[in-house]
C-alpha cells in the first residue's frame, strides 16, 4: 500500500504531577530528517525518541515537539542555574563598566532583578529520578507515532487512487499518440513522394542513392514507436510500484524523469499537430503526477 509522507498527530498525557502535550508533524522530504525540540533535563529522552521513529519511518521531514508541565497544585521546587547567573552577573558587571566609562551611573540591580533574569531561575527537575517518567513519555509517544502513521497510510490511499487515474491518462494518451502517429505516418509517406518526385523532374543531376540515404535518416528521426513503446513499460512500471507493500518513492520520482523525457521526445519528433497536442496533454498529466509522487514515502 502507498504510503504518504504527509501526517499529523497531537496527543495528551500524564504521569503523577506531570502532564504533557505531543505535537507531530511530518511533510514530503528527500530523506529523513527529523527534528525535536523536547526538554533536556529528561536523561535519554530525545536519543530514544529518535531511535523509535528511525525505526517506523523511511522518508519525510517530521517535527516533534512535546511540552511538559506541573498540574496546579503541586510543588514546583525552583533552584538558581550556576552557570545563568554566572553569565549574568558577568553581563551587568561588562554594562557597569561601560556606564562609568562615559559617565553614566546606573542604579544597583537588586536580587529580585537578577532572579528575574530569563534562565537564572529554574525547575528543581532534574534533582528528581526521571527514569519513572522517561519509561511513561516512550510508552506514550508510541501511541502517538501510530496515530500518525494510521494518518499517513490514509494519504497514502488517496494518493495511490490519484496515481493510478493519472496513470490511466497516461495509457490512453499512448494509444492516442499512437493512432495520431499512424495517420500522420501515411500522410507524411504521401508528401514526400510527392515531394521527391517533384525534385527529380526539376533536377537530372541528382544522385538517387544519396536521396535514398536521407530519406531514410529522416524516416529514422520522425519513427515514435521506441519512445512509445518505452511509455507503456514504464506505465507498468509505476503500476507494479504502486501495488507494492514498500516504500517506492524514489524509485517513482525517478521514473516520472523518466516519462518526461520520452513526452519531450514525441513532441520534438511530432511533425503534426494531431501529435503535437497528444504530446502536451502527456506532459501535463506527467507534470500533475510528479507532484503527487513527491508526497510519496
Amino acid at each position: 500500500m502507498t504510503q504518504s509522507m504527509t501526517g499529523f498527530a497531537t496527543r495528551r498525557g500524564q504521569f503523577e504531577a506531570q502532564s504533557w502535550v505531543w505535537d507531530m508533524r511530518s511533510v514530503n522530504g528527500k530523506g529523513l530528517d527529523l527534528r525535536l525540540r523536547v526538554p533536556d533535563w529528561i536523561d535519554g529522552l530525545e536519543a530514544q525518541l529518535r531511535a523509535v521513529m528511525s525505526k517506523r519511518l523511511n522518508r519525510g521531514n517530521v517535527s516533534l515537539t512535546l511540552k511538559i508541565s506541573r498540574e496546579a497544585g503541586a510543588d514546583t521546587p525552583m533552584r538558581i542555574n550556576p552557570a545563568a547567573l554566572a553569565s549574568a552577573l558577568a553581563m551587568l558587571a561588562e554594562v557597569e563598566a561601560k556606564a562609568m566609562d562615559i559617565g553614566v551611573t546606573l542604579a544597583q540591580a537588586s536580587q529580585a532583578d537578577i532572579l528575574s533574569l530569563r534562565g537564572v531561575m529554574e525547575q528543581a527537575n532534574d534533582a528528581d529520578d526521571t527514569a519513572p517518567l522517561l519509561a511513561a513519555l516512550i510508552a506514550d509517544f508510541d501511541d502517538l507515532l501510530s496515530d500518525l502513521l494510521v494518518m499517513r497510510a490514509n494519504e497514502g490511499r488517496a494518493l495511490q487512487s490519484v496515481i493510478l487515474d493519472q496513470l490511466d491518462q497516461i495509457e490512453a494518451l499512448v494509444q492516442d499518440a499512437t493512432a495520431a502517429a499512424d495517420a500522420r505516418r501515411n500522410v507524411a509517406a504521401a508528401t514526400l513522394r510527392d515531394n521527391v518526385t517533384k525534385l527529380m523532374q526539376a533536377a537530372d543531376t541528382l544522385d538517387e542513392n544519396r536521396i535514398a540515404q536521407e530519406l531514410a535518416l529522416l524516416a529514422v528521426k520522425a519513427d515514435v514507436t521506441e519512445e512509445l513503446d518505452r511509455l507503456r513499460a514504464h506505465v507498468s512500471a509505476a503500476r507494479t510500484l504502486v501495488a507494492a507493500d514498500a516504500p517506492m518513492g524514489r524509485k517513482l520520482d525517478f521514473l516520472m524523469q523518466e516519462f518526461m523525457r520520452e513526452a519531450n521526445t514525441l513532441c520534438a519528433k511530432a511533425q503534426a499537430a494531431a501529435l503535437t497536442r497528444v504530446g502536451l496533454d502527456l506532459k501535463t498529466v506527467i507534470d500533475q503526477m510528479r507532484e503527487q509522487v513527491q508526497n510519496v514515502e
